[in-house]
């Protein structure tokens, strides 16, 4: 049995959507330990606070994640609460990703007050959306809609799109199911025809490599299918050298006679030109590297270089 600590102290950003997903995953460790106090260690990230410009240009996904491994490395923390779609292929530092939960719904959402789906959108209407991979997607479908970037949490944006600023906007369908907002969803944006980010609609618990304690209480949580199919998502990027300054796309499914299929898109948000990939096999690693070659060979290294 595991040794209990006397109290598990879990960061998270203050967003919204970060407070809800860092008290499920502590609702689920006090049904699996109800002797256990846990206690939320909410955090502003530079991610958080930079809203003005894109985040390809401050930084990438990292920022949201930097203040929460500080607070680990200086004892404030035991463990962090993240998107995974937002941790970076490569953990920088003594970290480690101990959980992985069941994934939630991985489509992107269009959203919009006025409009059914993308098609019904008019000549030059507005979209707004923060990710270069969702408008390099719409741009390859639609290169006379007006794309405009999209900061700030869930609220945030649908307020934006309220207020009368865009006509429609694009947001995760995790992300809005989470706080209540299914009934914003107008229509799925699903593979295989539109590919969502890497690790989409997971959640991950990352905790420091040398704490063993909290690595045992936290792997409890992991579902071993979910952890395969984001792998090879994540294995792709890496192979890519993905970053959210290059719009990359992947969503690996298990198959029903078994192995995986991993679906990829690299592509270029300027001019919408965008090339796919996809395999089946049992190693999510070699799977993704597998993709990311097969990227490389149809010309995914011109938008990478440009990017």
């Amino acid at each position: 049995m595991t040794s209990l600590p006397r109290i598990l102290r879990i960061a998270t950003r203050k967003s919204p959507l970060a407070l809800w997903q860092t008290e499920h995953v502590a609702d689920r460790l006090r049904a699996l330990y109800p002797q256990l106090p846990i206690e939320l260690v909410p955090m502003s990230t530079r991610g958080d606070e930079v809203l003005d410009r894109s985040l390809a240009t401050v930084g990438g996904k990292g920022l949201f994640l930097k203040e929460l491994e500080l607070a680990m490395l200086r004892g404030e923390a035991d463990c962090a609460v993240h998107s995974l779609k937002d941790v970076p292929m490569e953990l920088e530092g003594p970290f480690a990703l101990p959980a992985i939960l069941q994934r939630a719904d991985p489509a992107d959402a269009f959203v919009s007050n006025l409009y059914e789906d993308i098609a019904a959108l008019p000549h030059g209407a507005r979209v707004g959306s923060s990710s270069l991979r969702r408008q390099a997607q719409l741009r390859a479908m639609r290169p006379d809609l007006a794309l405009v970037d999209l900061r700030g949490n869930v609220n945030t944006r649908l307020a934006k799109l309220d207020a009368g600023e865009y006509d429609a906007i694009l947001l995760a369908c995790a992300g809005l199911q989470r706080l209540g907002f299914d009934a914003r969803i107008r229509a799925r944006l699903e593979p295989p025809w539109w590919l969502p980010a890497p690790a989409q609609g997971a959640i991950a618990i990352e905790c420091r490599e040398d704490d063993a304690a909290t690595q045992a209480l936290c792997a409890a949580l992991d579902h071993a299918q979910t952890r395969v199919c984001v792998e090879a998502e994540r294995a792709m990027n890496r192979a890519l050298h993905g970053s959210c300054q290059v719009p990359v796309a992947a969503f690996a499914e298990h198959c029903d006679g078994g192995g995986l299929r991993l679906s990829g898109l690299v592509g270029s948000a300027r001019d919408g030109r965008t090339v796919r990939g996809a395999a089946h096999g049992d190693d999510p690693d070699a799977l993704g590297r597998r993709v990311a070659e097969q990227l490389m060979e149809l010309g995914a290294g011109e938008f990478i270089a440009h990017a």
